[in-house]
This record gives C-alpha cells, sequence and structure tokens, in this order.
C-alpha cells in the first residue's frame, strides 16, 4: 500500500487472515509445548481488537494452573515465548493476546472493576487517585476501563514499578 492510500475491504480481510495464521502458528506451537509437558488441554483461538486471541481450556483448570504461575507469571513467558514462535515463522512482531484457563479473562473483569472503582472515587472527590504497580496488560485494561467512565489517566513510574493515576476530567 503506497503512502496516502485508503485501506480496501481486501486489505481488511488480509489482517483477518494473517491474525489467523498467527493463531494457527501459536495453536500448533502450545499443543507441543502441552504434549511435552504432559498436560490436556484444548486450543481455541479467536481475533479480539485487531490481534490473535488464544485460550488454553481444560475440564481440569487445576492441572493448568502450573502454565499460570503465581499471578500469571508463567502465562506471561509462555506469550512471549509464543509471540516469538509466530515471529520466526511470520518475520512480523506479534501482538497475539494468550489466556490459559480463563486466568486473564477473570482478571480482565476484576481490573475493569477496580478502574471503574476509581473513576468514580475521582468524580466524587475531584482529588487523583494512584492505583498499585501493574503490567503492561493490566494498565492497559484499567485505562480502558476509566476512560470508558468518561475520565483520564495516565501511566507514571518505570517497569516493573508503573502505575496508574486516575485524573479528574
Amino acid at each position: 500500500m503506497t503512502e496516502g492510500t485508503t485501506s480496501t475491504a481486501a486489505e481488511g480481510s488480509d489482517t483477518l487472515t494473517r491474525l489467523e495464521q498467527e493463531g494457527e502458528i501459536a495453536a500448533d506451537y502450545l499443543e507441543g509445548l502441552l504434549d511435552i509437558a504432559d498436560l490436556d488441554g484444548d486450543i481455541d483461538m479467536d481475533v479480539e481488537a485487531d490481534r490473535a486471541a488464544v485460550s488454553i481450556i481444560s475440564d481440569s483448570a487445576r492441572e493448568l494452573q502450573k502454565l499460570v504461575g503465581r499471578d500469571g507469571e508463567v502465562l506471561e513467558a509462555l506469550q512471549e515465548l509464543t509471540r516469538l514462535a509466530v515471529h520466526r515463522e511470520t518475520g512480523d512482531r506479534s501482538r497475539l493476546m494468550l489466556d490459559i484457563a480463563g486466568f486473564r479473562a477473570k482478571k480482565r473483569a476484576e481490573l475493569a472493576e477496580l478502574g471503574a472503582k476509581a473513576a468514580d472515587e475521582v468524580k466524587s472527590t475531584g482529588e487523583p487517585v494512584k492505583l498499585d504497580p501493574m503490567t503492561p496488560f493490566e494498565r492497559k485494561v484499567v485505562h480502558d476501563a476509566v476512560a470508558a467512565a468518561g475520565l483520564r489517566s495516565e501511566s507514571e513510574g518505570e517497569e516493573p514499578q508503573r502505575f496508574v493515576v486516575v485524573l479528574p476530567a
């Protein structure tokens, strides 16, 4: 696409196809990982918010907790490894999101509620609210919840102590 041209429907479907391809590569990689670890799990693929989303689900979510780790640390590492596997195959950087046993979905709901409560507090007091340090994923969810509540927020600090500040309108 040359500079100044507009996107067409065909290009939009190319993006979807690319994201679906990322999901397929990630699913193959994760299936191999599950086999090596001798864990049972089904892999679900989707495209959410212009990124591939892959989930590992199981009837025995307890068994998959090993892949989530304490506070999602192992999940974050597996997501990075999966992104690297996709990058190796496609040559493109991936923004793929990985969820295991619904951990990230549950975390997203908790963080959205935290962002909404912080926004309510700022609306009632008129004072900024500083939240605890969070990962980039967690901050993004909180920023989205604050924006949905009609306020603005900023990230401050340096990793890994970066945190969200919810500001009055």
